[in-house]
């Protein structure tokens, strides 16, 4: 094999197929179901948004807290504090999914089942059309707008640009990010590729590489992060030396280190 071989075949296996993916569109299904129900005409609109809805959701044996997003925008006339309308969802959760472990993440109630975890985002929307969620700016006890599915377009129109390749990009950093204690959510992390400007590359592997030159970090990141980053450098400009070297054997088991097997 060589490093380009390896990776696309790593790519193709962090994605969510079959069974586990039947298994999780059909928990969307119910959660959906069972929102509707219980909630009624106190909420305006439900879906689910983010990574599962953008095609770069990792599935379980790679990431195993993969999870989907899901926003319930409430009629909120009063506008009540974000802490009231988690405390519906919470109350939703515990009152269709008792056995299923359910907590509070600012901004959102985490709904943990055997085998998805769902994000319960609380938000509002004005007589505009434009919605609110909690605000990380005010300790999540105020709102702040969103819009949860407009990054879906600006990605989508980027994988096009570059021949298919920014997903399977994504998902390898994703697996990255997963195995080197999260440094960066997921959101974050899928945007700051979405941002970048690629040149000369014509594959999976020239992605990757490029990929990590971009990983960054300040003065203010942990010692952990900076050695981290700093150790994914090394393991790729080592790559590209024995690739140039005539070793391409040597240079994927170099990117192993980086992207190891499932």
């Amino acid at each position: 094999m060589s490093v380009q071989s390896y990776l696309e075949s790593l790519a193709t296996q962090l994605i969510i197929r079959d069974e586990e993916k039947a298994r999780i569109n059909t928990s969307v299904s119910t959660i959906r179901s069972r929102i509707a129900s219980y909630f009624g005409d106190n909420i305006t609109d439900h879906f689910a948004f983010g990574s599962y809805t953008r095609g770069t959701m990792l599935t379980r044996s790679a990431d195993m807290y993969s999870d989907v997003d899901y926003m319930v925008i409430f009629k909120n006339p009063n506008n009540l504090k974000p802490q009231t309308l988690l405390n519906h969802l919470r109350s939703f959760a515990e009152s269709y999914y008792g056995r299923s472990q359910i907590k509070q993440s600012h901004p959102t109630m985490v709904l943990e089942l055997q085998h998805i975890k769902f994000e319960l985002v609380p938000a509002q929307k004005d007589w505009f059309g434009n919605i609110s969620i909690p605000s990380p700016s005010s300790s999540y006890n105020e709102w702040m707008s969103t819009s949860p599915n407009a990054f879906n377009k600006k990605l989508t129109d980027k994988n096009t640009v570059h021949g298919n390749h920014i997903k399977p990009l994504i998902r390898l950093m994703k697996y990255w990010n997963c195995k080197n204690n999260y440094h960066l959510s997921s959101y974050e992390l899928e945007n700051a590729i979405t941002d970048l400007w690629f040149f000369g590359t014509k594959n999976l592997k020239d992605y990757m590489y490029a990929g990590v030159d971009a990983l960054s970090y300040s003065w203010l990141s942990s010692q952990d992060r900076k050695d981290r980053v700093d150790r994914a450098k090394r393991i790729v400009a080592e790559a590209k030396r024995l690739e140039a070297a005539g070793y391409p054997a040597s240079a994927e088991i170099e990117i192993k280190k980086l992207f190891p097997p499932l």
